[in-house]
């Protein structure tokens, strides 16, 4: 990421999300309407009806029966496994998830919605109400760019904690590299999809945790623990990928049973893009209502 200031890699995102999202007319989104108004600055640009557009060259919003604002808070992991990558030509993982949750949060605020912050190890580190005031943006800015690495991840402990402190009903959006272990994460999630939170969580990875495209014998520490190993990759990197592929579907299968919606991003997707798919994306669990209410299962 060649621009340093967090603020500015976030606006980028944002008007790149903006200028793409205008090239290709799909927003995913389906509910129900009862008539359009004009757009006027600050709307909610998910809801531009396209086809109006493209027939009167007028931009229209359609109107809701109940529309009411959004409280999201973004839950970002600030561990050390995060810090991974950042290489010359390379991210840090712990630098894309800020960049997102920044991007999201300043797209968020822009559309009138209340938006908080939580960061988190072993522990919840921060905690930041979703709140819709000026200098809102600002805050959670500054929180994200200037808290330091934190220890090991406790993925569980700290949300058990963070399910004590959100409150009212909302969108909880966690951003971590889930690489931790995850027999209880079940549980804890539960914690928010019980309460009615609407969760969606971004798991992000470096290309080679993925790929494990490393060429020659090294020694491999692992960032929380601090042990080491002397490794080829040649010979270790088929075993490796069975692991991470396994580790990774279980997690799928965590969040299909509780109805979160997920996104796996690696550190050199194009931020706009996902923004874009995370906007799109029909909430999971009114996907597992309604095959539920049809009598339908997943395949």
């Amino acid at each position: 990421m060649e621009i340093k200031s967090l603020s500015l890699r976030a606006r980028a995102v944002v008007e790149g999300f903006m200028s793409g999202l205008h090239r290709s007319p799909r927003t995913g989104f389906s509910t129900e309407f009862t008539e359009y108004r004009q757009y006027s600055q600050g709307d909610d640009v998910r809801f531009l009806d396209w086809k109006v557009m493209a027939r009167t060259d007028r931009e229209f919003i359609k109107k809701f029966e109940d529309e009411t604002n959004l409280r999201c808070t973004f839950m970002v992991d600030f561990s050390k496994s995060m810090e991974f990558g950042g290489d010359d030509s390379d991210v840090k993982k712990s630098d894309y998830g800020r960049t997102l949750a920044a991007s999201l949060a300043w797209f968020l605020l822009q559309q009138r919605d209340a938006v908080g912050l939580a960061t988190f190890d072993h522990d919840v580190r921060e905690f930041i109400p979703p709140r819709y005031r000026q200098d809102q943006l600002k805050t959670i800015l500054g929180r994200l760019e200037t808290q330091p690495a934190g220890q090991v991840t406790d993925l569980c402990q700290a949300l058990n904690k963070l399910a004590s402190l959100v409150g009212k009903r909302g969108m909880i959006v966690l951003v971590s590299d889930f690489l931790t272990p995850i027999a209880d994460l079940e549980r804890s999630l539960n914690l928010f999809s019980a309460a009615g939170h609407d969760v969606r969580v971004v798991q992000v990875l470096h290309p080679r945790e993925l790929d494990f495209d490393f060429e020659d014998a090294a020694i491999f520490e692992d960032m929380e623990s601090g042990r080491s190993l002397v490794l080829d990759p040649g010979l270790a990197r088929e075993s490796y990928i069975e692991k991470i592929k396994a580790h990774n579907a279980a997690l799928d299968g965590i969040f299909s049973a509780q109805g979160i919606t997920s996104f796996r991003v690696n550190t050199t997707e194009p931020m706009e893009l996902v923004l874009l798919r995370f906007l799109q994306q029909q909430p999971a669990k009114a996907v597992v209502r309604q095959r539920r209410s049809t009598g339908r299962t997943a395949a």
